[in-house]
């Protein structure tokens, strides 16, 4: 087993005066996460440059209460369902459903990152565990009928395990007692010369895609599945990310930069590379390997700096980027996307890893 240190502190108090917690895993090489149980939000994740000087490379905040409202969903667990759903409305088996309406881009109502109460903003239940030999954090929640419009009640399980050779795993679990949708993923904004340290926009970047979910005025995915060959949305081939972020497309003056699902080249629910990012100064190096078909590659357009962040500092537009693994957007309205529903007697389970390196 590894010999991964974990300990806990008090983080804060939620608005109706239960505690939550700040865990901290640590491997022989310090690397070190520190994650609480108030929407299982990775606060700090501290990683090695090439020098062996560690910095901190995700967003976030000091204090519990200012992840109360974030907008930026900084290093949130997303759920029930990742991304946004088309006027908060889908359909299972002949049924209905209405789902929160908590956002409204270009007068498109959607339901973004599972509606006004999502997994971000719950408690959840934590208790130190150890998964395929390495140690971690076990996550548990009960998401009720109807809670922000989802039917079922939803068991759901996430676990955070580190390793000594610095891979972050996130695996995802969930059964239901009603037909739902379900589209779990994690939330984090990387700086890989750390956070509050410029843009991303020279982070070098590659995902393994050839088509790309295209969008409307409202960021909802228009059904089309379109090739990235000969458009800003190329990264077969590893290359500066901001190199085309601004150039006059249709694609990318509608969500200000990049901010779409990449389809991903890989065979059904196997564990492959989805994204690798490189940053050339510290010689960190990031790759996301994952099970889920689709990752939403986020460059940080809309990052709020009204808010003092970590260290005191402020963050700024491209401040820091997303690779969140997922099931396709607005999927449930989409009968040509991978399905997100879950029935009763089936089992969620999806597996993403950060792996940490140096080039």
């Amino acid at each position: 087993m590894s010999e991964i240190s974990i300990s806990k502190k008090k983080f804060g108090k939620l608005e109706d005066g239960r505690t939550a917690d700040l865990y901290t895993l640590e491997n022989e090489n310090g690397m070190r996460v520190e994650i609480t149980n108030y929407g299982g939000v990775i606060v700090r994740l501290f990683v090695p440059d090439r020098d062996g000087n560690l910095e901190d490379i995700v967003l976030g905040y000091d204090k519990l209460e200012q992840y109360f409202d974030d907008p930026n969903y900084f290093g949130a667990l997303i759920g029930r369902y990742g991304n946004r759903i088309a006027e908060g409305k889908f359909e299972i088996e002949d049924n209905s459903y209405q789902l929160d309406i908590n956002e409204e881009p270009a007068g498109h109502p959607c339901c973004l990152h599972g509606g006004k109460e999502g997994f971000n903003s719950q408690l959840w239940t934590t208790k130190e565990t150890v998964l395929d030999g390495e140690k971690g954090l076990k996550l548990t929640y009960l998401s009720q009928d109807k809670e922000s419009g989802f039917p079922g009640n939803l068991k759901v399980a996430v676990y955070y395990t580190l390793s000594e050779d610095n891979k972050l795993r996130v695996e995802y679990r969930a059964e239901t007692d009603q037909s739902t949708v379900v589209n779990l993923t994690q939330h984090s904004y990387f700086n890989l010369k750390g956070h509050g340290e410029g843009n991303i926009e020279d982070h070098l970047l590659y995902i393994n895609a050839d088509y790309f979910t295209p969008v409307n005025e409202g960021m909802i995915p228009t059904g089309e599945i379109k090739a990235v060959e000969d458009t800003p949305f190329d990264f077969t081939v590893i290359g500066e990310l901001g190199k085309e972020i601004d150039v006059d497309t249709e694609q990318l003056n509608i969500t200000g930069g990049y901010d779409h699902n990449w389809i991903l080249n890989k065979e059904d629910n196997d564990l492959e590379l989805a994204a690798r990012v490189i940053e050339i100064q510290s010689g960190r190096q990031l790759e996301v390997w994952t099970t889920e078909p689709g990752i939403q590659f986020y460059s940080g357009n809309g990052i709020s700096t009204s808010e003092t962040a970590k260290d005191n500092k402020k963050y700024r537009k491209r401040g820091g980027l997303c690779l969140e693994t997922q099931h396709f957007p607005d999927s449930p309205n989409h009968k040509n996307f991978p399905t997100t529903i879950l029935r009763p007697g089936e089992k969620y389970r999806t597996i993403t890893e950060f792996y940490f390196d140096l080039i």
